[in-house]
């Protein structure tokens, strides 16, 4: 069970509160001061990338972070709705997406790979998990 779980709907300008709960829980959670901008940044890029899917597929549901506490480690998870989306770009029964959107949602990846030491993209029947992790310290 999540520590929070935050359900937003497919508008960008919720991006930036998702990005402060994220460094927020982050923060509380135990993770390096250092790190927190790479957190914020890298959860924009994450969610951002979600928001553009859904909305590019016409999906309603809403995006999902899920911001988990572990003794050593702090992980989130980005979710979103659109089956076939690991690979960057959205899977669609109508007229395929641009390439500009697919090269977009590849470019963010690509960033947060750059970001997080450790990252896993999951595709799914159901939609797309982008999970983070980063260490905690002790306080």
């Amino acid at each position: 069970m999540p520590t929070v779980e935050l359900l937003f709907s497919a508008q960008p300008e919720h991006v930036r509160t998702a990005r402060l709960v994220a460094a927020q829980v982050a923060r509380r959670a135990g993770v390096d001061e250092a790190s927190l901008d790479e957190v914020r940044l890298a959860v924009g890029e994450a969610c951002s990338r979600a928001v553009g899917l859904h909305r590019n597929n016409g999906v309603e549901e809403p995006v999902r972070v899920l911001l988990n506490e572990d003794e050593k480690k702090f992980s989130i998870e980005v979710v979103d709705e659109v089956p076939g989306t690991s690979a960057g770009g959205g899977h669609t029964d109508g007229p395929p997406t641009d390439d500009a959107a697919e090269d977009e949602g590849e470019m963010g990846l690509a960033v947060i790979s750059g970001l997080v030491d450790d990252v896993e993209v999951i595709d799914g029947d159901r939609g797309g998990v982008i999970r983070m992790t980063w260490p905690t310290v002790s306080v």
